[in-house]
Formats: C-alpha cells, structure tokens, sequence
C-alpha cells in the first residue's frame, strides 16, 4: 500500500472497449472517407426475449403434404342441440347463459361451424339433459 500513488487508478471488472462505430451516420462518414475496414453486422433476435428460433422445422413443414384442418361439430350434434334447446323453449342466450358461455358459441355449435370442446359439450349435456358424444347421441343423460 505505501508504494501506491493517489494518481494511480486501477479498475476492476472492466474491459476496454474497442473504437466502434454505432450510429449510422458515423459508419456513413467512416466509408465514405474510406478509412481502413468496416465491418457491419446485423443481431438476428436483438431486443427480443426469445430463446428459441422459430425456423427449426420450416423444411419440415415445406415437405408436408396432408391438407391440415380441425374437426367440426357434425351436423347430427349440431341438430340435437338446437332440438334440445327448443324442446327447453330456451332461446340461444338463454342457454349460453345458463353454460356461462358467449350466444355466439352456442350459435356457432347449432350450425355446425365450432371446433368441439369437450368442456363446453359437456355443459351443453348437462343444461339440456340428453347426451351429446359417443354412441348414445340423444338419449336422456341420466337415463338407459
């Protein structure tokens, strides 16, 4: 300690940073005036949080062939539901309300346009008290 000057600075956990251009108009003035080489690199994800690249199967996907879609709601379930519903002379709010579901849901399930949910099909068995999957499609929910 007693060989220390109070002008001596030391610095640790720092490293010297190299002379780099980050603005754009300083890399534009530095090839325009042509001195000495310039190397400009673009980061593929900078300033996103993602860990994982998207591109892994691309080729994957590009070999695929199968036309891809979900299933809907076939017409014979879709029937039964608005037959149950009538039955109950409920409206389709009135339904959606009684499974706390959207009218546009129950809507889209009469006409067979909905992706089937086993969550919301059972709620729909439950309010109109016939079932709505497997091959007892009809019958009371309760009863043989």
């Amino acid at each position: 300690m007693a060989e220390a000057d109070w002008e001596d600075v030391t610095v640790i956990g720092h490293r010297a940073k190299a002379n780099q251009l980050r603005s754009k108009q300083a890399v534009n003035s530095a090839m325009r005036s042509g001195s000495g080489s310039i190397e400009t690199s673009k980061k593929f994800t900078a300033g996103t949080n993602k860990q994982i690249v998207g591109t892994k199967n691309t080729a994957k996907l590009d070999r695929e062939t199968e036309e891809l879609h979900h299933d809907h709601v076939s017409l014979d379930v879709a029937k039964l539901i608005q037959q149950g519903r009538q039955a109950k002379t409920m409206t389709q709010k009135d339904l959606a309300q009684r499974i706390n579901e959207k009218q546009q849901v129950i809507n889209e399930y009469e006409s067979g346009r909905a992706i089937p949910n086993n969550q919301v099909m059972g709620k729909l068995e439950r309010a109109l008290g016939m079932k709505l999957r497997g091959k007892d499609k009809g019958k009371p929910l309760g009863g043989k």
